[in-house]
């Protein structure tokens, strides 16, 4: 029985149903719905809650950004992935801040996306390597000029650091595991741990910060 409800909104038909076959091959996702713009969402979040929302982030009459706000909002259980080809920063950093739980592109790999669906579902956030890669030189470029500087991180530990590395490079938990021969499990709770020891929130925060002290760079 499907586990993962879904709401698709894109103002292009084609995609919708592009999205729809890819995610719904899963046997524990259901789509549940489409809509065409943030308007449409909402009014459909309003009378059956996803558990999950893959949201474009350019559309007419209400745009992702301003959907995205609206639903984390009201309904913050509810989590929103964007699938879009915009990958600059002046839009991936607003749909970040807006509440979206994670950011994948449409040339991504259908299997890609759909491990996008199941990571953000779980409560972990999800980037697409390339999103990751900028999201970190926007960071690092916001540091040389003294904005947004901290205090030092809290000390992690070998496979603590070891984690974090591998989430900057835009893998999921799945991914880390089998590259560090451990459970999935193992991973979250090292993840968990980091985001104690540093007061953060969720996994793009921790690039954000390993970003800003330095730890983490992108050649």
């Amino acid at each position: 029985m499907p586990e993962i409800r879904v709401l698709i909104v894109d103002d292009d038909p084609l995609v919708r149903s592009a999205l729809s076959h890819f995610v719904s091959r899963d046997a524990e996702i259901q789509v549940i719905g489409e809509a065409e713009s943030g308007l449409e969402a909402i009014a459909f979040v309003e009378r059956d809650i996803p558990d999950v929302i893959m949201m474009d982030v350019q559309m007419p009459e209400m745009n992702g950004i301003e959907a995205t706000a609206a639903i984390a909002e009201r309904w913050p259980d509810v989590r929103v992935l964007a699938v879009t080809t915009l990958e600059g920063s002046d839009t991936v950093l607003p749909m970040l801040s807006a509440g979206a739980s994670g950011y994948m592109l449409k040339d991504s790999s259908a299997e890609s996306i759909v491990a996008g669906v199941r990571e953000v579902h779980k409560g972990a956030s999800s980037l697409s390597p390339r999103i990751a890669s900028m999201l970190i030189a926007h960071v690092r470029a916001t540091e040389s000029t003294g904005a947004g500087r901290t205090g030092p991180l809290a000390a992690l530990t070998e496979r603590e650091t070891e984690v974090m590395h591998r989430l900057a490079e835009g893998m999921s938990n799945a991914e880390i595991a089998r590259a560090l021969i451990v459970s999935e499990g193992t991973v979250k709770a090292h993840l968990g741990s980091i985001m104690s020891k540093w007061q953060i929130r969720d996994r793009v925060q921790i690039i954000v910060a390993a970003a800003r002290a330095g730890l983490v760079d992108f050649r």
